[in-house]
């Protein structure tokens, strides 16, 4: 097995965070996923979104009908030591074209 190479160079830093609020004394709360990152390394994670969003699935042999394509990216080696293990991947589905069951739409207004 040869030497891991990342995808992602410059720095890329990917994090969660909760937050709390109070309004009309009902306590709120949500998440939310922060990306930062040099122009270097926002750059390459733009370059491996577009990659995967051209991506042929169809033509892919070692993916079998039904799978997405997706792609890792670890803290220490993709990204900072400070970041959350991510996963970035198609929606839709080799050969169907199906998004997941668990998968909403936004609302359109």
């Amino acid at each position: 097995m040869g030497k891991y190479k990342t995808e992602i160079t410059g720095h890329l830093d990917i994090i969660v965070t909760v937050n709390e609020d109070e309004l009309d004394g009902e306590k709120m709360e949500w998440k939310e996923i922060q990306i930062h990152g040099d122009p270097e390394g926002l750059k390459s994670f733009a370059r491996l979104l577009i990659k995967l969003a051209d991506l042929r699935q169809d033509d892919l042999d070692e993916l079998p009908v039904g799978a997405r394509e997706h792609i890792h990216l670890k803290p220490k080696y993709d990204l900072s030591v400070s970041s959350e293990e991510v996963i970035v991947g198609r929606l839709d589905a080799k050969g169907t074209g199906a998004f997941y069951g668990k998968y909403i739409s936004k609302e359109f207004k």
